[in-house]
């Protein structure tokens, strides 16, 4: 019976362990044995739930145009949970000069769907209006000299709306979501959507405004009643308990004839495939020593996250304004990325009267807040939190998560390095590469990825077997 090991338990390892576990109740016939270096699973997927508040330590909700995880939440008999997020009052908010401004309604990214709601805002000078102006009237000239190389988003942004713009509001929301450098991450890799515009349209503008006038109004994100973490927990009790083996490093692994070895402190075992779900960080290292060409195309920067959610028992001690929450450029005096005002972002996340923030930080100062104390973190978390909202109350509760190297940082030309290393990965049969580091770093492309390569791995199995 052939055999398969699945390193790592994060989001990327548990959905090819669910998939795996459903063919096999279909009649596939292998057997699975999962990884985990850690005591849990889920990775960075982790819902707390206490005195009434969901407070999520990672991702708290997936982006809705992308299929996969609303697919796989209804087949796991989780229909009923899921939720979109209230864009009916969504604003997002950027610290500039020490106070929250708004950003326009009517934006996607740093592109404007509605010029006249541009030009209403207080957020950009005179000349980056014209700048946004001047950007529909350049379409023909954009799309003529569409750039046949990859280049950084930094680059893509200010070709099209100047420095202003992609200081002020580009470098912001990329670095939110990828906590990654603009002058380094890859358009086509991390915006392929907007390069598509370009291509089409020249105008980013003309481009957004054609699909908003064309496309019904979705929430922007989804997730689930109960939070994040129940995605997982019910994946994991689909998955056969025997398959599941948690502190258990994995030390190293070989390829040859007898097909894979996967070595750890219990002892050293065979596998007919592996599927490489651990952080790109360590799924290089063990791979090194069976192909260190594949190795290096997998060297990756990578950023860090620390999250902490507090949660108040008395909303009305303290305010916010209306929105989803607010993005802190680079040169603000303040240490925090970001902070999204939960409660209004999404219904049933706090009990009745009560407030929840969710503190991020990024990059440096991440960093540095690695090696605090709980402690440490949540108070500087409250410091810079209110030197931006004001005064907060004593929290009633308080999440902390670190997460160190989480985030691999997609450069320029990541797309073509990728297309290299699936040309490499196919000379060592049986290996799936699976995780944030290759395809996409949300859930929905992670889920996408990894239940692909189970039914690509029970495929050939079946097909070899006839």
């Amino acid at each position: 019976m052939k055999r398969v090991a699945v390193i790592g338990g994060g989001i990327a390892g548990v959905a090819a362990a669910y998939e795996l576990a459903r063919l096999a109740r279909e009649g596939a016939e292998f057997q699975v044995v999962l990884f985990e270096a850690s005591t849990r699973l889920g990775g960075i997927v982790e819902t707390v739930r206490e005195g009434g508040f969901v407070i999520e330590c990672g991702p708290d909700a997936w982006v809705t145009e992308k299929p996969w995880a609303r697919e796989l939440a209804e087949e796991l008999g989780l229909g009923d949970e899921v939720m979109p997020s209230n864009d009916a009052g969504r604003k997002t908010y950027v610290l500039i000069d020490k106070k929250l401004q708004a950003m326009p309604n009517g934006m996607r990214m740093m592109v404007p769907a509605d010029l006249d709601a541009l030009d209403a805002s207080e957020m950009f000078s005179a000349e980056a209006k014209q700048a946004y102006h001047d950007e529909v009237r350049r379409a023909e000239e954009l799309s003529a000299n569409t750039p046949t190389r990859d280049e950084s988003v930094g680059e893509f942004v200010r070709r099209h709306f100047g420095d202003e713009v992609l200081e002020k509001i580009g470098a912001p929301l990329l670095s939110g979501v990828f906590g990654g450098d603009v002058a380094k991450l890859s358009v086509r890799a991390v915006m392929a959507p907007f390069v598509t515009m370009e291509q089409e349209h020249g105008s980013l503008i003309a481009a957004l405004q054609s699909r908003v006038s064309t496309s019904k109004a979705d929430a922007i994100f989804t997730t689930l009643r109960s939070g994040m973490g129940t995605l997982v927990d019910r994946m994991i009790a689909a998955i056969p308990e025997d398959w599941v083996r948690l502190s258990a490093e994995v030390r190293f692994v070989s390829y040859g004839e007898e097909g894979w070895l996967v070595g750890t402190p219990r002892g050293v075992e065979r596998f007919d495939a592996l599927m490489m779900a651990a952080p790109v960080d360590v799924a290089r290292t063990l791979l090194a020593p069976v192909d260190e060409n594949a190795a290096q195309l997998m060297e990756m920067e990578a950023s860090s996250a620390v999250v902490v959610g507090f949660g108040f028992s008395d909303a009305a001690k303290f305010s916010m304004p209306q929105g989803f929450g607010f993005l802190v450029p680079r040169g603000s005096d303040n240490l925090l990325l970001a902070c999204t005002f939960v409660d209004q972002k999404f219904d049933d996340r706090v009990p009745q009267g009560g407030r929840l923030l969710r503190a991020f930080f990024g990059g440096k100062a991440a960093d540095r807040l690695m090696r605090c104390g709980n402690d440490e973190t949540a108070a500087v978390a409250r410091m810079e939190l209110a030197r931006i909202l004001g005064p907060l109350p004593e929290p009633q509760m308080t999440v902390v998560r670190r997460w160190p190297r989480s985030l691999p940082q997609y450069g320029v030309g990541h797309l073509e390095r990728m297309s290299e290393l699936t040309e490499r990965v196919k000379t060592l049969d049986g290996l799936w590469l699976l995780g944030n580091g290759y395809r996409g770093v949300g859930l929905p492309d992670l889920i996408r990825d990894s239940r692909a390569a189970a039914r690509q791995f029970v495929q050939r199995n079946e097909a070899a077997a006839r």
